[in-house]
């Protein structure tokens, strides 16, 4: 039981990394709310839906590499 839950670990512990890398950055930041964003509203909204996929990606992922590591620390 131990190793099953140590590979899944492992597993959600890659995708984990893969989904926070495959966002993207907040280049803009404090610079650009002064200075104004160069982005037109329609090219904020194009990479939304993909955006939006990748955040809730990383909230379940996170979630069950939580619960992976609770269960291996009672095992």
């Amino acid at each position: 039981m131990e190793i099953v839950l140590t590979v899944l670990e492992a597993i959600a512990s890659i995708a984990l990394i893969l989904v926070v890398l495959l966002q993207s950055g907040k280049e803009a930041g404090l610079s650009g709310a002064i200075a104004g964003g160069s982005d037109t509203y329609l090219s904020k909204n194009k990479k939304k839906g993909l955006d939006q996929t990748l955040a809730s990606a990383t909230k379940w992922v996170a979630l069950v590499w939580i619960v992976l590591t609770l269960l291996l620390s009672l095992v």
